[in-house]
């Protein structure tokens, strides 16, 4: 196995097709300003480096990088890449990844817009995330203890389960298939549209105008706060503990059952032409 230790690189693929290595306390900067450091990388670790340059770890297959640090000038860090462990590390640049399948992140921030885009199986573990557009077109999602931060997450994902976390996302899970979330708060204007098969258990959901134009939504024990306008021609099968403030025009088979409701919403012309069941328990 090779060792590189202590060394400054900023050279156009520096380290490219680099097999069986590790590196150590290195940094990615310089005056030559080159790009993809590490790509067609195999089995290496990364350890304890810096990194200011460009797309580094491009098509790289199995790769443990541990407490590195991708500044914003670390634009597009992992595209393509397969088989990477993240842990303990920051990922500051755009786009940190995108187009890549079994990929970890443990202990990590992440504030990276249009971060996630395109992936498959993705493991994110007691980490911070930040950005916009985070996740898009991805499946095979599992977050767990994470807090999120931004709009339009999840946006077109498919097969995502979420536990224990802490989401602050305007317009999430927009057209989403086959999303559960449980034990988490989710917080953020317009849940959910044109979502299908969107579980939400033990949730917190805050925010105006949720889950509307879905199908086969379904809470069980969750509570909501500000919510008005709730489920707007939706099919959706909900078990609300405490108040919400306004249900509009749920569609006809929905069931929906609440401590309080505070107003109930049903146009004479209402798309479907029938009536939800909806319930205020006494």
């Amino acid at each position: 196995m090779k060792h590189i230790l202590n060394q400054t690189f900023d050279a156009e693929r520096a380290l490219y097709g680099l097999t069986d290595a590790e590196v150590e306390h290195c940094r990615f900067e310089g005056a030559a300003d080159g790009e993809s450091a590490f790509k067609e990388a195999r089995e290496i670790a990364v350890r304890d480096c810096d990194f200011y340059l460009r797309y580094p770890f491009w098509h790289t297959v199995r790769a443990e990088l541990s407490e590195v640090r991708m500044y914003e000038t670390c634009r597009a860090a992992l595209w393509y890449a397969q088989d990477i462990a993240i842990d303990r590390s920051r990922l500051f640049g755009i786009k940190a990844l995108r187009e890549c399948s079994n990929i970890s992140l443990r202990t990590t921030e992440v504030s990276s817009a249009e971060f996630g885009w395109f992936c498959k199986d993705v493991t994110i573990e007691d980490s911070s995330l930040s950005g916009e557009y985070l996740f898009m077109h991805s499946e095979g999602l599992t977050l767990r203890n994470v807090s999120l931060k931004g709009k339009y997450s999840f946006q077109y994902c498919k097969n995502v389960e979420i536990f224990d976390s802490f989401l602050d996302t305007k317009d999430a899970f927009w057209e989403s298939e086959n999303v559960t979330v449980y034990n988490s708060t989710v917080k953020g204007e317009y849940l959910a549209w044109y979502a299908k098969n969107l579980r939400l258990v033990n949730c917190k959901i805050i925010g105006t105008q949720p889950l509307c134009y879905a199908k086969g939504v379904t809470l069980e024990n969750c509570t909501m706060e500000a919510c008005d306008l709730a489920f707007e021609y939706s099919l959706v099968s909900a078990d609300v503990h405490g108040h919400i403030d306004s249900v509009k025009n749920p569609l006809a088979e929905s069931r929906i059952v609440a401590d309080s409701i505070g107003e109930i919403i049903l146009d004479e012309n209402r798309r479907d032409g029938g009536s939800a069941e909806i319930l205020v328990r006494t």
